[in-house]
């Protein structure tokens, strides 16, 4: 389907096809549009209208399919469809329009922050060629790359991202990123965030139960409600994970994943300050 036939679909339809929205997918037109009337105009002309590139990269995203099936499903070559979706991304990058808000937001006083949800999500990638050990994810049982995503509690804004191999324990990829958080502000994690509190005293994380013991009634109690507050870090990564790229087997460089990561929660962070989809 060209952009044509898809523009007349209706907003939720649109979203679901393309995973983003027919007004984030505008200011995103417009960027890339922008930025090829800034360079001098060489060679053949393009095959395929900048929303049909937009489109395709939009549908790689979503659907995840081979370089093969997308430049078959476009009439062009299947290096033809890489160099298009690389170049989309690599123009939405640079605009730094679609950016994270980052994580020295976290310890300036100027951005009101009171409470995050901070968690981890793990993506399945082809078993690497070297130092596979690095990679494993005894919890997957598989080879992963974790993504970990810092999220203001009161609007479900991810704040910044940060990125590990598969065997890395969730507290190590918080150490190496080096977040340094406000002392009043609140921080959610779960029982793969142990320590947290020797980093930032104003840390809560589930109690876990004692080695041949029960945890008592108001630690069961307590770990429930921390859990109504954490499990918004698992509904954003479930948001993020509508694109399939972040969720199936990555087949990818691996040094290209983090840029789509942060591409992608920056698509989402755009979405939630729009009006919201009136349904018919």
């Amino acid at each position: 389907m060209t952009y044509e036939q898809v523009k007349i679909l209706k907003p939720e339809d649109f979203k679901r096809l393309c995973g983003v929205r027919p007004e984030t997918f505008n200011q995103m037109l417009k960027i890339v549009r922008s930025q090829k009337e800034t360079k001098q105009k060489t060679g053949r002309p393009a095959k395929l209208s900048m929303e049909d590139q937009l489109l395709m990269t939009l549908e790689y995203w979503r659907e995840y399919r081979t370089y093969f099936h997308i430049g078959q499903t476009w009439g062009v070559n299947e290096s033809t469809a890489y160099r298009i979706i690389r170049k989309i991304e690599d123009t939405l990058v640079k605009s730094r329009i679609f950016t994270l808000p980052g994580k020295k937001k976290l310890a300036s006083s100027n951005y009101q922050l009171e409470v995050v949800v901070v968690d981890v999500t793990e993506s399945p990638i082809e078993r690497p060629k070297k130092k596979q050990k690095n990679f494993y994810s005894g919890k997957k049982k598989q080879h992963t790359l974790k993504s970990q995503v810092i999220v203001d509690q009161a609007n479900g804004q991810i704040i910044c991202t940060a990125h590990g191999k598969g065997r890395e324990h969730d507290f190590r990829i918080f150490k190496n990123s080096k977040v340094r958080l406000r002392e009043n502000i609140e921080c959610f994690g779960d029982k793969g965030y142990q320590g947290i509190q020797k980093m930032h005293s104003n840390s809560r994380i589930p109690k876990k139960k004692p080695r041949g013991g029960k945890l008592s009634y108001e630690d069961k109690k307590s770990n429930q409600e921390l859990a109504k507050i954490r499990v918004l870090g698992e509904h954003v990564n479930r948001r993020l994970k509508i694109f399939k790229v972040l969720s199936l087997t990555y087949r990818n460089r691996r040094k290209r994943f983090s840029l789509r990561f942060n591409l992608i929660a920056a698509l989402y962070n755009y979405e939630l300050f729009l009006p919201k989809i009136k349904s018919s």
